[in-house]
């Protein structure tokens, strides 16, 4: 389930692209699948080391282009280790929203972007966000959890400030929203519910099948109760280290 456009990002052989915050590595998987040359970066190494996993797997089965390559790298996102500019694309992905220091964590990833090079931010919606926060206090109240709720114009400030030209934006994953509203009016631990059970079969069916009523049902309702807002942005030319 991609929740970025990589064809919006410019992303192909050759591209040098971060997934910072990758988790399962959903996005990690569809850059190296283009040919990119990927790093994976995370703070949980038991979860890289599935995704370093992953990346050999697609390898043995000839589903890389050649000439792709794929790393892992564990760290924080608010001290990349690497260099001034050092990759084409970066993708964050549902990360800011659990992170205290969010404004250290935009400026780090605007430092590490060539300037001209493509970033593509994703966070939960206000509106949808919202909802869960007043249905259950346990849904963002967790360690890790999500300690803040994005307007969309806030997020897009923070990273205009860094040094980031807004050139897009896109709402994803309707279908998603009802889903975690029922988890959090039932209790988000709460996973043996059936009907929590029956709508997760429904969005892995979905997800697998991929079929034309659910997708146009999905594109338009996604302006309305998208789950992920997603934010596109370039790096302004002549902007160094982010700023």
């Amino acid at each position: 389930m991609l929740t970025v456009d990589f064809d919006r990002l410019g992303v192909g052989p050759g591209c040098r692209v971060i997934d910072i915050g990758c988790g399962a590595g959903r996005h990690s998987f569809e850059a190296y699948r283009r040919g990119a040359d990927v790093v994976a970066f995370d703070q949980d190494e038991p979860e890289l080391c599935r995704v370093d996993e992953m990346f050999g797997a697609m390898a043995a089965a000839g589903e890389v282009p050649e000439g792709a390559v794929a790393t892992t790298v564990a760290g924080d996102a608010l001290d990349l280790p690497f260099p001034d500019e050092s990759f084409d694309c970066v993708i964050a992905s549902e990360i800011l929203e659990h992170i205290p220091e969010d404004d250290k964590a935009v400026w780090e990833l605007a430092r590490v972007v060539r300037p001209g090079g493509t970033v593509a931010v994703t966070v939960p919606r206000w509106l949808p966000e919202r909802i869960c926060w007043l249905l259950s206090d346990a849904y963002h109240q967790v360690e890790g959890g999500h300690v803040r709720i994005y307007r969309g114009h806030e997020l897009r400030g923070k990273l205009a400030c860094a040094g980031l030209r807004p050139v897009g934006q896109a709402h994803a994953h309707a279908l998603h929203s009802p889903y975690w509203w029922l988890k959090c009016a039932i209790g988000p631990d709460n996973e043996g519910n059936p009907l929590v059970r029956a709508y997760h079969r429904l969005l892995v069916w979905d997800m697998m099948h991929r079929p034309w009523f659910t997708r146009s049902a999905e594109r338009l309702l996604d302006p309305v109760i998208g789950k992920s807002l997603v934010l596109y942005f370039v790096k302004r030319e002549g902007t160094v280290g982010g700023r």
